[in-house]
């Protein structure tokens, strides 16, 4: 079991890269609520290393249950996946699953302040999981499919900004707040759209937003809310670092430049790959930003 647990975990969610990226998305939300609230004095402990061990359970649950629910899609288009090539048993990664998840409510019951919505993140998951018990209406459309599920991103937001608030009592109700509820989820839904625009020759029996829209309408959707992005990102350090406004509109020229040469050579690479670049590149500098303004301050 533990060497086919190994084979998904390396396929399917890397564990230290995903560790990682909890802790990324974790304290980027965290302390830019605090510091653009003119919190300095942090009380940081067990409850924030519980936070992005959340984060990372969450995701890694939300991972498992797509897998489980493609499975018969997965079986004719993808063979090579690890679940319906045969390679990993269905019982390894439920097994798993509810060991890390069972971690999860333990640990949020003990240290956290903010049980409730760690109960409705995962209650938003299980619905997800469920396709919102409208799967003959959800699943064939894939516009449908992500007006359902992407938002959840914005419910992990919320479960990092109500820990954040309620234990240094700042107002719920901002417009920081509301900023940083949008900030990671439009690169979550930038992504989604992303992975499912191909070039034509790319195009198989797997429904994609290109095939639906055509790849230039799909990619042009995809940069217009990147644009979305940057801005959200650029109100919430503009107060704390003005070089890493400079930054990230450096960045979103890079991603643009890359979206234009997509539309005009879609075969040349695969916008996908330039995303996950960007998006790692911009959170990033978000979380860079925090860590110098609390090392030496405003720039």
């Amino acid at each position: 079991m533990l060497k086919r647990l190994h084979i998904y975990f390396k396929e399917r969610y890397p564990v230290i890269p995903r560790m990682v990226l909890g802790l990324i998305v974790f304290l980027e939300i965290y302390f830019i609520v605090l510091l653009n609230n003119g919190v300095t004095d942090f009380n940081i402990g067990i409850q924030e290393f519980v936070g992005a061990y959340t984060v990372f359970a969450f995701l890694l649950w939300l991972r498992i249950a797509d897998d489980l629910k493609d499975y018969e899609t997965d079986k004719k288009l993808f063979k090579d996946r690890p679940l319906p090539s045969g390679r990993v048993e269905k019982k390894d990664v439920m097994i798993i699953c509810v060991i890390v998840e069972l971690i999860a409510v333990i640990l949020n019951l003990v240290f956290m302040n903010n049980f409730l919505f760690f109960i409705i993140l995962y209650f938003y998951g299980y619905l997800m999981s469920k396709w919102f018990f409208q799967k003959s209406k959800i699943q064939p459309s894939l516009p449908l499919a992500l007006v359902t599920h992407n938002p959840v991103q914005m419910f992990v937001n919320l479960y990092i900004i109500s820990f954040t608030c309620t234990k240094y009592s700042i107002p719920a109700i901002s417009l920081t707040t509301a900023m940083a509820l949008f900030t990671l989820y439009f690169p979550a839904l930038i992504w989604e759209v992303s992975r499912k625009i191909k070039a034509p020759k790319d195009e198989n029996d797997y429904v994609t937003y290109s095939k639906l829209f055509g790849y230039k309408k799909a990619t042009k959707f995809v940069l217009t809310i990147t644009i979305v992005d940057i801005i959200t990102n650029i109100i919430l350090v503009w107060n704390l670092n003005k070089i890493s406004i400079l930054v990230l509109l450096l960045l979103v020229t890079w991603m643009t430049y890359k979206f234009i040469q997509f539309m005009k050579d879609p075969e040349k690479f695969e916008i996908v790959d330039k995303v996950e670049r960007y998006t790692y590149l911009q959170e990033s500098t978000m979380l860079l930003t925090v860590m110098i303004y609390l090392l030496i301050g405003k720039i």
